[in-house]
C-alpha cells in the first residue's frame, strides 16, 4: 500500500450548530450595498474628472444650426450623457409597455 499518510477529515458539524468563528460569512445588507455603490461611483467620478482635465482641447461643435468652441472632454461627457438619457428612455417605454400589458391581461383563476 502508500506509504504516504493522509490526514483525517474533519467531522461534519451537528445540524444546528454555528460555524466555526474563521468560517463566518458576512451578512450582506442594503446599507453595505449603498457602500460599495458609492465607493464604485467615487472612483468613476475621479476617473471622469481626471479624463477631462486631461482634454481640454479647444473642439468645434455644431449641432441643429448652432455653432460653438468647447472642451473636447466636456463635449464627449455632454455626448455621453445624452446617449445615457436616450437609453434611459427607450427602457422606461418598455417598461411601461410591459406593465401596461400585465396590467390588462386577465390572470387565470387557480
Amino acid at each position: 500500500m502508500d506509504a504516504e499518510q493522509h490526514p483525517a477529515p474533519e467531522p461534519a458539524p451537528a445540524p444546528g450548530a454555528s460555524p466555526p468563528a474563521g468560517g463566518r460569512r458576512p451578512v450582506v445588507t442594503r446599507a453595505g450595498r449603498a457602500w460599495t455603490a458609492t465607493i464604485a461611483a467615487l472612483v468613476l467620478l475621479i476617473l471622469l474628472i481626471a479624463f477631462i482635465v486631461q482634454n481640454q482641447d479647444a473642439a468645434r461643435v455644431r449641432f441643429f444650426g448652432l455653432n460653438g468652441t468647447i472642451s473636447l472632454g466636456i463635449a464627449l461627457l455632454i455626448a455621453a450623457v445624452g446617449g445615457g438619457a436616450l437609453v434611459a428612455v427607450a427602457g422606461a417605454v418598455r417598461i411601461i409597455q410591459l406593465r401596461s400589458r400585465n396590467r390588462h391581461t386577465p390572470t387565470p383563476p387557480p
